[in-house]
């Protein structure tokens, strides 16, 4: 069987997201043939999402089906106005920014967890508590080991569940307050960043503090974020600042990934009856109205807040109701984040066939 008829083969396989077989979609990036084994590289850029696994799962039984032996590699094509030395973070394949319009909605549980969640699932994991103000990430994840400085004056990430940890509270006294100027969240976040020796990451979670502020500003203007998470609870207040939040992201032009709620239903241990202390159907709602994904609801578990407290976080516990719905958010994020390659590389690749140029 030769390239022609692989190819051939794999328009059998669907995206079931974007709705066409791939190879017309062009995510199918190199095909080679030697006897009886054959190598395919995909389009896929969201390693270990539930989605993208499905995709390769079905490239394989195809050739396997067609009695050949594949191998099959991913990965996204760079882009070409920015060569290895211009790239921020060149060895990080996703930066998955976690982000509330403000503070006291459980956004940093959110980046903890969903960092300690794609963990599980197998990807390499890296999370910055970009929170300059109120690092606590380091709590959440009972990780009191700082990092370490190389010869040639980086850092060494701490690891902690499998992920790679970076805070201002490794780097402050514990009840130091950070009262710093914009200039100078500038600098550090930078330095926080590009002076890491993250290694090779399939995601960089970056848990940003509340608002709108120099430290959102500064990340997105130079990180190379693949796309954004807004977290709110179900409570018009809530609601009312993640508008603000989704608007700094339209603004600077950045993929927003979906909204998870968290603090919904509260079912009471005492009396077995489910209280929506926060409202109800909130999150979900602004979701709708604004045309995203919504990722899921968290209970209001007082699991989550002893998880926090302790230092494990919840999604790695077994399976009940709290940690199933970060599981889920987990996924989904991951599978989004599938999305927003697969479909910049689908049209890229369309427009590059329709150009008379080419």
């Amino acid at each position: 069987m030769d390239e022609a008829a692989v190819r051939d083969r794999l328009r059998a396989v669907d995206d079931p997201e974007l709705g066409d077989d791939i190879v017309s979609l062009g995510l199918v990036n190199d095909i080679d043939v030697d006897g009886d084994e054959v190598h395919v590289d995909l389009a896929l850029g969201a390693p270990y999402s539930p989605a993208e696994s499905d995709i390769a799962a079905d490239v394989r039984r195809e050739l396997t089906g067609a009695g050949l032996e594949p191998e099959l590699t991913a990965s996204v094509p760079d882009r070409d106005d920015l060569t290895s030395e211009d790239q921020v973070l060149p060895n990080v394949k996703n930066v998955i920014a976690v982000a509330s319009g403000k503070g006291g909605v459980g956004k940093s549980t959110v980046a903890v967890n969903l960092a300690a969640g794609l963990s599980q699932l197998g990807a390499r994991v890296g999370l910055f508590d970009a929170d300059v103000y109120g690092p606590n990430v380091p709590r959440m994840v009972d990780a009191d080991e700082p990092p370490m400085a190389t010869e040639d004056e980086t850092l060494v990430p701490p690891e902690k569940y499998g992920v790679k940890l970076m805070s201002m509270a490794f780097l402050t006294g514990e009840d130091d307050p950070v009262i710093w100027r914009g200039p100078m969240v500038h600098k550090v976040i930078t330095q926080l960043t590009e002076d890491v020796e993250w290694g090779h990451l399939d995601y960089l979670v970056v848990d940003l503090p509340p608002g709108t502020g120099d430290t959102q500003l500064t990340m997105l203007q130079t990180m190379p974020v693949t796309g954004a998470v807004i977290v709110t609870t179900p409570q018009d207040v809530a609601l009312d600042d993640a508008r603000k939040g989704l608007e700094m992201f339209a603004k600077h032009d950045t993929v927003v990934l979906g909204i998870a709620e968290n603090m919904s239903t509260f079912a009471c241990p005492d009396c077995g009856g489910e209280h929506d202390i926060f409202g109800s159907g909130g999150g979900e709602e602004f979701a709708a109205e604004h045309e995203l994904p919504f990722l899921g609801s968290i209970p209001l578990d007082p699991a989550v807040r002893e998880g926090g407290d302790g230092g494990k976080p919840t999604v790695l516990k077994d399976e009940d109701a709290t940690s199933d719905a970060l599981r889920t958010i987990t996924e989904n994020v991951a599978n989004n984040t599938g999305i927003v390659h697969r479909q910049g590389i689908s049209q890229t690749r369309r427009n590059e066939a329709a150009s008379p140029d080419r």
